[in-house]
């Protein structure tokens, strides 16, 4: 598993957090997808590292600008009552 983080020009508000969102699902076979306005931010998780070309153009395609992609390994991190 992988996590993407997008940097990401142009939105304005929890609506244009949506449009990319829905953008990257319908384009994409990922786990997870969220997005920040304040931050100017996405973060995408997957199983494979996406196609960043692809990705850009995807996301650019709705208006808003890609400015930066960064991948790193996920570990999901799961729920214990007791301290390893």
């Amino acid at each position: 598993m992988v996590k993407m983080v997008l940097d990401i020009e142009g939105m304005a508000c929890g609506m244009c957090e949506s449009h990319v969102n829905d953008a990257i699902r319908n384009e994409f076979d990922i786990k997870k997808v969220t997005s920040s306005h304040s931050k100017n931010m996405t973060e995408i998780i997957c199983e494979e590292p996406l196609d960043e070309d692809k990705l850009t153009k995807v996301i650019e395609d709705t208006g808003y600008k890609v400015t930066g992609i960064h991948t790193e390994p996920y570990e999901k991190k799961g729920f214990s009552l007791f301290k390893k």
